[in-house]
């Protein structure tokens, strides 16, 4: 059976731009995969790790392979919601007030160490990330699409941090732990880190591939059992007894939306299982909130969710 051509736009999308991103990022296959999903499906991601494990250089490279317009803010405690969406300035030259426009107005924006900014600030992102546009004086600007928050923290350092808030975190379609290089990873980028610094990335996918390739995914066919899969996993976070809060619908639908992308991704027009079971290590670890008595025991929502997976019934073809 010939693949739809919809469909093959997916998977040509992806390989010419993680075939870009290896060039600069090694290690991360995974990682560039579920984020490059994230982007396709029209979400915005949180990267969790430490100073120095490629998390700036991923979104760079995937900005730059996609050609798409790449802004970057470093996120500090003096950061106004001005500095992020824009302000109103007195233009001297011909006496009027102009807008003008902030970093916000781009297609990937990178919110580096988004929880050292005041919850204020961090809350002006809200609306641009949900309603992809923002409020200037009154006046509401739609953001260009494609769209994408891309925002890191620092998992180990919270001194002077402003953790997010759960309805912010709910709105990252995913969480994705940059973990260290192994051992062989290093070497190898120690080897290649001229061909790094010299940024090889060319830009291989335009902004009309993307929007096109989006509007595909709704080709992409879930079953019942998948969605009704989607659902036990779901409720299977309310039940667990280390959970204090579980997973909201907006979670349900974006397991459904990135399984949709993953199974593309591969070639598939329709969503098995196992996209499902791939997607939720991303989807659910940051909108399960854990009991005390379950932190206190060192439990991690990772754990969590590995259980969940592991004791939920998966769908039989």
């Amino acid at each position: 059976m010939s693949m739809q051509p919809s469909i093959k736009l997916i998977q040509d999308i992806t390989s010419k731009v993680l075939g870009e991103v290896k060039k600069v990022v090694y290690g991360l296959e995974d990682e560039a995969r579920i984020l490059l999903a994230t982007i396709i499906v029209g979400g915005h991601a949180l990267l969790e790790g430490v100073p120095g494990v490629a998390k700036t250089t991923l979104a760079k490279a995937l900005a730059s392979a996609l050609n798409l317009e790449f802004k970057r803010i470093q996120f500090t405690p003096d950061l106004l919601p001005s500095d992020i969406i824009g302000t109103v300035v007195y233009d001297q030259k011909t006496g009027e007030f102009r807008i003008r426009k902030g970093p916000i107005f781009t297609n990937i924006l990178l919110a580096d160490e988004i929880n050292r900014a005041s919850p204020r600030t961090q809350s002006a992102l809200l609306e641009a990330m949900q309603e992809k546009q923002v409020t200037i004086e009154g006046v509401t600007y739609r953001l260009s699409e494609p769209f994408t928050v891309i925002a890191t923290q620092n998992p180990i350092e919270l001194e002077g941090t402003f953790p997010l808030p759960e309805a912010q975190l709910d709105r990252f379609l995913v969480k994705i732990p940059i973990n260290m290089p192994s051992r062989r990873v290093l070497l190898k980028i120690m080897v290649n880190y001229r061909v790094i610094e010299s940024w090889p990335v060319r830009g291989v996918v335009g902004r009309e591939e993307i929007l096109k390739a989006r509007e595909a995914l709704w080709e992409v066919t879930v079953s019942d059992s998948v969605l009704n899969y989607i659902v036990d996993l779901v409720e299977a976070t309310h039940k667990h007894p280390d959970v204090r809060l579980g997973a909201s619908p907006r979670a349900a639908l974006a397991l459904m939306q990135l399984g949709r992308a993953l199974a593309a991704m591969d070639g598939r027009d329709y969503v098995i299982p196992d996209d499902i079971k791939k997607a939720a290590k991303y989807v659910l670890i940051h909108r399960i909130i854990l009991r005390p008595e379950a932190e206190a025991m060192d439990r991690k929502p990772e754990d969590v969710v590995e259980s969940i997976l592991s004791s939920v019934p998966v769908p039989v073809p």
